[in-house]
């Protein structure tokens, strides 16, 4: 059997996995995006069906829609004595929080805030005799007054689902003074407890590395090979970077793999789609982890030989009923509604979307869809049904893509709707309907772009928007197909009549001015359906007759 690379292309940061018996479980960070952390299924480790997402309506889940890449970020799943357990942060509500359920599929449990875990990446160890340890990293004060980054285990009570008692510094990282160790887990193999983080930053030189101790609560000794995967040696040119943040599985058989995130690039350093989720082969010598030992680079393809599958028959039916969200698809949206690969930007404070015989409708919300970006916060969210964004969309999941969508929308004075291919901190493309001035029906296709002082988390954060006009043609008829196709940094923008006869309105959009290296990797983009009344009342709404989406 092989494993093409990436196993989860699009916008699957973050990855962690657990195994059950026969099964595989993996979850990723969502940012912003509603319904939240998304599950998957695997029987082989190749082939992922999404199952459900751990936060949604179900368990009051809140995420502010800003920049795209706050909120829900670096979960971590585990099983233990019949309970699945994930612990992550949202800092678009209180921080660190953990939740449960006896199916992955859900419904999972209320979120419990983790008191004393203020920091970010955290993680659970269940060691063999059953006691369980958050793992986290965290801040330092010296004596001196100085500070350090360092790794810290804190006792986990089950019952409480909180940390009890203080936490103990462990480790720091491999490279002396190396920027943001984090994502920490923990496994026992042999006679060792292994920790193992990123280091580096999750950009360029982000890298896994890993150290080892007898005692659970000891100082950790550092791999001599650290670090045991990156791709920083190999240049901006390479075509994936940013590899790090990983996670360890091994099969019933005793094949050890990892997950872990890493960037294509597109037309430069540009990462359109953001981190996704890569695979390799881990093997132990000497009692340390080699990762992709053969070249020591994660590999486009692995032939895994022989990987043992549970026959059909013994599959538990409300997990093998998941649904392919990775691929092509088509949707009539008069016969079906939109699956589990469909989110929100931000909670819906109100219901926006429906579905009747037409098709599926988006209502046209207050909120104007570019927004000035708002400086993050994290605490107690404010709840405001006028801060909804009328979005909703699916995962850029290859380079070339051909997105088609018919709709039926006749734009009122201020309104606009249509097709967005969205991208972290404002930077999108809009390909509207929308009623002019002059009361004029136009399809237009506008490029927005940000200009930041720093980043949004940072005290005294401020930007610019700024919108500009690509092209425009006037159209009257309310049913419409809109169309982008990319190739790589090439996008192409159509129409389509009701005769299916195509129409170009501009070709060759350059991609990567919504693709800046300011935006970096943190996510990935977004292509979706939007209709805003830009700061007025409306009950217009768009509808979404069918959607293609072919890679």
């Amino acid at each position: 059997m092989q494993i093409q690379n990436p196993i989860l292309p699009g916008f699957y940061p973050d990855p962690s996995i657990c195994r059950v018996g026969e099964d595989y479980y993996m979850i990723c960070s969502s940012f912003e995006l509603f319904p939240g952390v998304p599950v998957f299924h695997s029987k082989d480790l190749m082939n992922w069906l999404q199952i459900g997402h751990a936060f949604g309506e179900s368990n009051g889940f809140h995420v502010h829609a800003n920049v795209v890449a706050n909120g829900v970020m670096a979960p971590t799943i585990r099983y233990h004595d019949g309970m699945f357990y994930i612990i992550v942060a949202n800092f678009g509500d209180q921080g660190n929080c953990t939740v449960v359920a006896e199916n992955p599929a859900g419904p999972w449990s209320e979120p419990i805030w983790l008191e004393d875990v203020h920091d970010i990446d955290a993680s659970l160890f269940f060691d063999d005799d059953g006691k369980g340890y958050v793992v986290y990293p965290s801040t330092t004060t010296k004596t001196d007054g100085s500070k350090t980054r360092e790794i810290y285990l804190v006792p986990f009570d089950h019952s409480t689902r909180q940390a009890v008692g203080e936490g103990r510094a462990i480790w720091n990282c491999a490279l002396r003074g190396a920027a943001s160790p984090e994502a920490p887990h923990i496994y026992k193999f042999g006679d060792y407890y292994y920790l193992m983080i990123a280091e580096g930053g999750t950009e360029h030189y982000h890298a896994v590395t890993v150290a080892r101790s007898k005692e659970l609560f000891g100082w950790y000794e550092g791999n001599p090979a650290n670090p045991v995967m990156t791709h920083r040696h190999l240049g901006y040119e390479a075509d994936i970077v940013n590899v790090g943040h990983a996670d360890l599985v091994a099969t019933p058989e005793g094949q050890w793999f990892a997950v872990l995130l890493a960037s294509r690039t597109i037309g430069g350093y540009h990462k359109n789609l953001g981190r996704e989720t890569f695979l390799c082969p881990v093997t132990w010598e000497r009692d340390w982890p080699v990762f992709s030992g053969d070249t020591g680079k994660i590999e486009w393809i692995y032939d895994l030989g022989e990987v043992t599958i549970q026959p059909e028959d013994d599959i538990d039916d409300t997990i093998s009923e998941g649904e392919e969200v990775l691929g092509s698809f088509s949707l009539d949206f008069a016969e079906q509604k939109a699956g589990l690969r469909w989110c929100y930007w931000g909670t819906p404070y109100e219901s926006k979307v429906y579905y009747d015989s037409e098709g599926m409708h988006l209502k046209c919300m207050k909120r104007h869809f570019t927004r000035g970006l708002q400086g993050i916060k994290i605490g107690q969210p404010e709840m405001s049904k006028d801060d909804t964004v009328g979005f909703y969309g699916i995962r850029q999941t290859a380079v070339n893509f051909n997105l088609k969508v018919e709709v039926d929308f006749y734009p009122k004075a201020n309104e606009a709707a249509g097709l967005v291919v969205l991208q972290a901190s404002n930077h999108h493309i809009r390909y509207e309907r929308i009623c002019n001035e002059e009361g004029e029906q136009l399809l237009r296709l506008v490029q927005v772009t940000t200009k930041m002082n720093h980043a949004p988390h940072i005290p005294g954060f401020e930007s610019v928007t700024e919108e500009e006009v690509l092209a425009e043609v006037a159209y009257l008829h309310p049913v419409i197909t809109l169309g982008v196709e990319a190739k790589g940094q090439a996008y192409t923008f159509y129409y389509m009549d009701s005769n299916e006869e195509r129409y170009l309105l501009i070709e060759d959009v350059d991609g990567r001015m919504i693709n800046p290296e300011v935006v970096g990797g943190m996510v990935g983009t977004m292509l979706g359906v939007f209709a805003t009344a830009n700061d007025q009342m409306s009950d217009n709404t768009l509808i979404v007759k069918k959607v293609d989406y072919k890679i």
